[in-house]
């Protein structure tokens, strides 16, 4: 080797041709392991020129569409540039390397964060100019320009002095040197949410990937490596494992620099490229979980299962705590301790044979029930003498079974790994273990320096599993940058209280500046365990639009998380929120598979879409969810007296539907907007489109059939579009594109709605061949005429065949379009009549009128026996209910609820005064002998404030109302 290295040197530098040949053979060393280090230098410092470079060409196809799993992390050789012990590597024209080592040999192992360098050469110049003793080098990219100065007598070590980078941020002109305080970094995440009380958290937040000021610095120099970035795992559990191995000694820098503006998506984008994809998790995962620290039996967790089937409550994860294995009576008060010195029985791989005394007919049944199981591990204590299989572990790792020596736990041995996996593991989940939940809160190292347990541990477990052939999945904290690749995150044991709710908003969203999409909440917090039904509501709701819908909470038996056993409306209301949840899979995995994609998580931060409007920053409780929604989920208590939550939502710029209340925005703007205990703040943008699916008890029950799509209001002469996407859910082959997408055009034109479904695009095992279709149009005049393909749809009061329908409450449209195979195209017309469409406005809020309606129709008849609702309140109020029978009266029914409403306001306030001291003592004479005295007396005396509330409701169903709003 050292001979063509010698060429090199010795072959000038004015021929284009001999630069080429230079280059061919940079590339065949460059590929070996071994070429790194101070040859790089000698390569390249011979090659290097003082005139500016010609433009620089694009990578070859490993750098464009290399094979899933398969990282190049030697760069491209014409993206590095050298200058004495410093090496720069242009990967983006917005991200650089910048390595310095005293010893002048630089890194090419892939690091624990950076896999891949081997991207498409940007355009970029390099020109070195003299000033006067000084060497100064100048790379400029089409953002950037970085300008490095080598100093007489300097080692040319990264300095303030030495370093800087110019770029734009948002038109003004920002120079960044090293020791520059990031203030503008819009943080990262943290490992674990355990014992945290709202924002106090015990472990402080990380810096993120993105900031205001426009520019990140990574910093990688001591990060781990790997000994190979070939993670495709084509031979199974025979193919060679990565594994780690640490940085060289020396002194050394090995940073990355983000010089992205405010084009954070950009910069999520291009981090995923170097960094590893986001994976996309089994559809299963979006569905429900239950989770409880509690010892349960088989036979309990088989009547839990069955209550979820009776009440009508979906399931898809049941997650199973430390009860499973033998704990040995402890609990976290108890400190015996194992062998390991961590608390005895807080780990096992052995079953409980008192709870399951057949685990495997257990989990076949499970399994039959249509659910997953993933089991909790604390795996520091290492393999224990009592464990099943602890005498083959032991063996394996060279200890005499005899002498019940525990195997300490060394997970960054990939001897113990190996075995780790094959023995205690392979076993389990051959006998139906899905996944597994790594509780590890111990120890904050390995053997290996520099080496964070929680962050190996998740690798390992997550690529034994692709090395098995499965799509992986794990569920535990966060180990630090790098982690996005390994999802799913569990935060850990928050406080039961509302500050904790109002917290995870933000945190969650937050987490999406490091990639890291997918945060598990305890929903209803861990501890002390029991909320109020107003928090668990709230906090479910929030749940059903995060990541991942999991309720859990700790062994105190005044805690509840069955939603069918909180009282009413709180019961109702619940198994709503997570048929909703279950309605919205489809959308969820779509944006999901986007996620992986782009790099940009579905539940995002404002200021990605938005980074120039300051409220985008400050609206901390708000979050896009998928493309196509906003949310503002509700943290705080109602008001005792209105029964209504004020919530402030920015709406960004742009048309705007308040999902719930139908009620169209146009932002900018700022709201102090009302929300009942039933509604959730989601809004969607104008003519947005959100595929869902019919009612199941899991997600896998079965097919998608029908498609729901849900198409909101669209303004005349504008379209929208939305592309569905499918996979067979639980295999790998989603990296390969083993898919299909169907895209969905919507137009509007003069009162003319046209949505056509594309046939599908792709294939994958196990796709369905045909299906119906049924079309939402909430927020609109009901049609005069509806074809699908060319055919008439007639309306109809039953959803069992083709037809429409009308639901008047919320002025949806709902037309059931036949079973058509999913490759040709179906294009559904809806008229409606124009004169109709020019009075839309009275429309707006229709909805949200109702709601409140029905509120004080249920709080009036409270009041019984002193009142009832009025009749004019329960006319208006059935409304919607007339309508639903008979749409065609819809133009002469809006205008009569529109005069109406007010005039039931005032016979409401009428109610307040009509029961005068006097007429109390009537009724007491009069009913007050087949009433309980006392009974009568609390009506009495609530009846003032329940008509207050009456009130309240309806003035604000009023303003909800498109002809007297005052938004």
């Amino acid at each position: 080797m050292k001979i063509y290295f010698k060429l090199l040197r010795n072959s000038g530098s004015s021929s284009r041709k001999t630069l080429s040949c230079r280059l061919v053979l940079l590339s065949l060393l460059l590929a070996l392991p071994s070429a790194r280090g101070i040859e790089h230098g000698a390569i390249l410092t011979g090659a290097q020129t003082t005139q500016t470079a010609s433009p620089n060409a694009a990578a070859g196809p490993a750098a464009t569409s290399r094979p899933a799993g398969l990282e190049y992390p030697v760069a491209n050789p014409e993206a590095v540039v050298l200058d004495g012990h410093a090496r720069f590597t242009v990967l983006t024209s917005r991200l650089i390397r910048m390595e310095w080592a005293a010893n002048g040999k630089f890194e090419d192992h892939a690091s624990f964060v950076f896999l891949n360098r081997r991207m498409p050469v940007p355009h970029f110049t390099k020109k070195i100019v003299k000033q006067g003793v000084d060497r100064v080098l100048i790379l400029q990219t089409d953002a950037l320009k970085l300008t490095y100065t080598l100093s007489s007598g300097s080692d040319g070590k990264f300095t303030a002095n030495d370093l800087q980078i110019a770029l734009q941020v948002d038109g003004k002109a920002v120079v960044w040197h090293p020791g520059m305080a990031n203030t503008g970094n819009l943080q990262g995440t943290t490992r674990t949410l355990d014992g945290a009380r709202g924002g106090q958290t015990k472990e402080p937040i990380g810096q993120g990937l993105v900031s205001r000021n426009g520019w990140v610095l990574i910093d990688d120099s001591t990060r781990p490596l790997f000994d190979s970035a070939d993670f495709r795992f084509t031979k199974g559990e025979n193919s060679p494992w990565p594994w780690v191995i640490e940085r060289p000694a020396g002194d050394r820098q090995d940073w990355y620099f983000f010089g992205y503006g405010h084009h954070y998506k950009q910069a999520l984008g291009d981090f995923v490229k170097v960094a590893g994809r986001i994976p996309l998790p089994p559809r299963f995962a979006f569905g429900a979980w239950w989770s409880r620290y509690w010892a349960y039996s088989d036979r309990e967790l088989d009547n839990l299962i069955h209550g979820f089937h009776e009440n009508d409550v979906p399931l898809d994860v049941l997650v199973i705590d430390m009860g499973w294995h033998p704990t040995f009576n402890q609990s976290w008060w108890n400190h015996k301790l194992d062998q390991s010195g961590h608390t005895l029985g807080w780990s096992g791989y052995s079953w409980n044979k008192l709870l399951f005394p057949d685990p495997q007919a257990f989990l076949t049944h499970v399994h039959q029930e249509g659910l997953k199981v993933t089991l909790n591990l604390h795996p520091a204590s290492g393999i224990q003498p009592w464990e099943d299989r602890y005498p083959e572990m032991a063996r394996a790792m060279g200890i005499d079974p005899a002498t019940k020596k525990y195997v300490p736990f060394d997970i960054t041995n990939k001897k113990f790994a190996t075995n780790y996996m094959d023995i205690m593991h392979h076993p389990l989940e051959k006998q139906g273990v899905d996944f597994w939940w790594l509780d590890w809160q111990q120890e904050a190292n390995t053997q290996t320096p520099g080496v964070n347990p929680t962050w190996w541990l998740n690798y390992v477990h997550f690529t034994d599993q692709a090395r098995e052939g499965k799509r992986p999945l794990l569920f535990h904290r966060w180990g630090g940058l790098g982690n996005h690749r390994y999802q799913i995150g569990f935060s850990g044991d928050t406080i039961s209280v509302w500050d904790s709710l109002a917290f995870q908003p933000w945190f969650t969203a937050t987490a999406a500046n490091v990639g890291y999409a997918y945060w598990s909440h305890d929903i209803g917090g861990h501890m002390p365990g029991a909320v109020g039904p107003e928090l668990f509501t709230r906090w479910v709701q929030f749940g059903a639009f995060s990541p991942v819908l999991r309720t859990h909470t700790t062994n105190n038996p005044e805690a509840e998380r069955r939603i069918w056993a909180y009282p009413e409306p709180y019961s109702d209301i619940l198994r709503h929120t997570f048929h909703l949840r279950y309605a919205m899979v489809p959308y969820i995995y779509t944006e999901a598979r986007r996620t992986y994609d782009t790099g940009v998580a579905f539940l995002r931060p404002l200021y990605y879409n938005w980074p120039e409007a300051n409220q985008a920053y400050t609206a901390k409780n708000e979050y896009q969810f998928g493309s196509e929604m906003l949310v503002a989920p509700v943290t705080g208590p109602v008001d005792a007296s209105s029964q209504l939550a004020t919530e402030p939502v920015w709406l960004p710029n742009g048309e705007w539907i308040e999902w719930e209340t139908g009620k169209h925005f146009t932002g900018p703007i700022q709201l102090q907007r009302k929300f009942s205990i039933r509604q959730i703040p989601v809004y969607v943008s104008a003519g947005a489109i959100v595929p869902m699916a019919p009612p199941m008890r899991s997600t896998g029950q079965k097919p998608l059939d029908p498609l729901i799509l849900t198409v909101f209001p669209l303004k005349n002469g504008t379209s929208s579009q939305y592309t569905l996407y499918e996979d067979a859910g639980d295999t790998r082959a989603y990296q390969q594109d083993q898919a299909a997408r169907t895209t969905i055009n919507v137009e509007e034109s003069n009162g003319d709605l046209t949505v056509t479904i594309d046939p599908a695009q792709g294939t994958y095992p196990g796709m369905v061949q045909a299906r119906a279709y049924q079309l939402r149009l909430p927020g609109d005049w009901p049609p005069a005429t509806v074809t699908a393909n060319g055919k008439p749809l007639v309306f109809t009061k039953t959803n069992d065949a083709p037809g429409w329908q009308f639901e008047g409450n919320t002025l949806t449209t709902v037309i059931t379009v036949p079973r058509t195979p999913v490759t040709q195209a179906v294009t559904v017309h809806v008229r409606r009549p124009m004169k109709l469409m020019q009075r839309r406005a009275e429309l707006d809020g229709f909805a949200g009128s109702m709601t409140r309606l029905r509120e004080a129709y249920d709080t009036l008849n409270q009041t019984f026996p002193l009142a009832w609702s009025p009749d004019e309140l329960i006319d208006v109020m059935q409304t919607g209910d007339r309508l639903s029978y008979h749409p065609e009266t819809a133009s002469a029914e809006l205008k009569r609820f529109h005069a109406a409403l007010p005039r039931v306001i005032d016979k409401v306030h009428a109610m307040a005064t009509a029961i005068t001291p006097e007429k109390q003592a009537e009724l007491v004479k009069t009913i007050g002998s087949n009433w309980h005295s006392d009974r009568l007396q609390q009506q009495m005396q609530g009846y003032q404030a329940k008509i207050t509330r009456a009130s309240a409701q309806l003035q604000d169903g009023l303003e909800e109302d498109g002809k007297t709003s005052t938004h």
